[in-house]
This record gives structure tokens, C-alpha cells and sequence, in this order.
């Protein structure tokens, strides 16, 4: 898990690997949700498929276990269409604080600054999804991603106004 990366990014693996381990402990852990196989098998266009072409053009491991919000973090991905870099992350944080404030979020959005590399845009950024959030009709905790494989991508955002 830690091979061959830097410093930095050991310590990142190792605190995702310490809140997984605490999420576990705590009882946070729910059965797999998305089927990677399956939404491949979706058409063109829905929000499932974009998912499934989100993972592959992105080589990503889906994460087929654990939390559900670990779960469903790649759906919120293709939903607000934030990269998937340190910046990528650190806006997807910023929309989800923008929805609901959560410590979590705001402790995962100052480490992901911590490795975002040092741009002027970066305040400009974060505050538009911040705001994108604020906007939005969406809840991570009560989103069901699962009731809409079969819709399009662009009318899931517009239903949450992402």
C-alpha cells in the first residue's frame, strides 16, 4: 500500500487507511452498493454509465466496501464533475461542506490542501463549490445513487441542482 510514493502521500494513504479502520470499528460499514460490472452494462448517457466510464477513464479501483460515503464518493465525482487531483478532491470537500457542515469534511478538505498544489485559484475554486453546495438540493447522507442508474447524468443534476 505504501510502496513507491512519496512521503506525503504515505501519510495520506496511512490516514485513509486509520478511517477505515476506525469506520469499521464503529459499526459505519454497509454492503456493497455499486456493481462496477453492472453499470458498465448501462446505457450511454446515464448517470450509472458515467459512473462505470467515470472508474475506467480514470483507472480507479471502485471502493466496493466500507462506509457508504466512502462508497458513493466516486458518484459525487461524476455528479459535480470535480477532477479527480488534489484540487478535484479538495472541491468535492467544499461542495460537501457547502450541503451540510461536517467536521469531517472540513478536517479532509485542509489535509487535501495541505498536498493541492500552491495556485491563486485555488480560494476561487473551493468557494464556487462551496457555494454549488450551498445551492444544491443535495445530501450525501440520504442520496441513493442505486435508484438512479437508469437516468440521465444530466437530469440528476438537474434534479439536485449540481
Amino acid at each position: 500500500m505504501f510502496a513507491n510514493c512519496s512521503p506525503r502521500q504515505r501519510r495520506a494513504d496511512k490516514f485513509l487507511h486509520n478511517l477505515d479502520h476506525l469506520t469499521e470499528r464503529v459499526g459505519r460499514h454497509v454492503p456493497p452498493i455499486a456493481d462496477i460490472h453492472y453499470l458498465r452494462e448501462l446505457p450511454e448517457g446515464t448517470f450509472g454509465r458515467a459512473w462505470a466510464d467515470h472508474i475506467d477513464r480514470h483507472q480507479l479501483t471502485p471502493f466496493p466496501e466500507g462506509p457508504r460515503r466512502k462508497q458513493l464518493h466516486d458518484g459525487i465525482h461524476v455528479l459535480t464533475g470535480y477532477d479527480i487531483d488534489a484540487v478535484g478532491e479538495a472541491e468535492v470537500q467544499a461542495f460537501l461542506l457547502g450541503t451540510e457542515f461536517k467536521i469531517a469534511n472540513v478536517l479532509l478538505l485542509l489535509g487535501l490542501l495541505y498536498f493541492a498544489p500552491k495556485d491563486s485559484q485555488i480560494r476561487e475554486r473551493l468557494w464556487r463549490a462551496y457555494q454549488r453546495g450551498r445551492h444544491s438540493y443535495f445530501n450525501a447522507d440520504i442520496w441513493q445513487p442505486e435508484r438512479l442508474w437508469f437516468v440521465s447524468l444530466e437530469k440528476v443534476r438537474r434534479v439536485y441542482r449540481v
